[in-house]
């Protein structure tokens, strides 16, 4: 165990030193560095496996210590692995950095095209129309008030009617079956003036649509 030992606790330093060189790097080389250091954690990752099992192997007043040192130059490799990828990624977001600052030094700014100028007249025209549509509306709901009180004073009119004429019926002595004619005719009354209502809301709506 122990010259497996001493071997990997040998990379582990090498690869310490070439983690030093990564910074001083220049673009053509730093991906070549890059390989040998990730090559050599893979190898050193892979003799950690056989000194795992080893160190199981060893005798009991030996295999706590044996154990000890294994998992020591895994934590060294561990955080070694670790700093190689920060480092990548440091780099691929400043080489991204630098492409957008190329690209956007050498684009081309021109003025706008005619297509994207605003059609105001459409706007207008359509504003206009959203307008007239509003005023019909209110027209349409002024003559609907108008309308309604109109046929509530008649309502009440004829509601006194109605009484007038059951009141001498009253006077007059008319049998029963003359004052239930009466109250169905009143009721019948009743049934024109609200059909008469409708007809007439609907005349005022054509005529206010036809107008917008």
């Amino acid at each position: 165990m122990d010259p497996l030992y001493q071997q990997t606790h040998k990379q582990v330093h090498e690869i310490q030193s070439r983690m030093g060189r990564l910074e001083t790097a220049d673009k053509q080389s730093v991906h070549l560095v890059e390989n040998e250091i990730q090559a050599s954690i893979d190898q050193i990752f892979s003799c950690l496996e056989r000194l795992e099992i080893l160190s199981s192997k060893e005798p009991p007043n030996k295999r706590q210590n044996a154990k000890l040192r294994v998992d020591q130059l895994k934590y060294d490799v561990q955080h070694l692995q670790t700093a190689l990828r920060n480092f990548q990624h440091r780099r691929h977001a400043r080489e991204q950095q630098e492409r957008q600052r190329e690209e956007l030094l050498s684009r081309t700014f021109t003025t706008n095209d005619s297509d994207t100028t605003i059609p105001m007249d459409e706007s207008l025209q359509f504003n206009s129309s959203l307008q007239k549509i509003h005023h019909g509306v209110d027209d349409l709901i002024l003559d609907g008030h108008n309308i309604l009180d109109g046929l509530r004073n008649q309502r009440l009119t004829l509601k006194g009617t109605q009484k007038k004429i059951l009141d001498i019926a009253n006077m007059l002595g008319l049998s029963n079956t003359v004052m239930r004619l009466i109250e169905k005719r009143a009721f019948q009354d009743k049934y024109f003036m609200i059909g008469g209502m409708l007809v007439t809301l609907t005349h005022s709506g054509g005529r206010s649509a036809r107008s917008s």
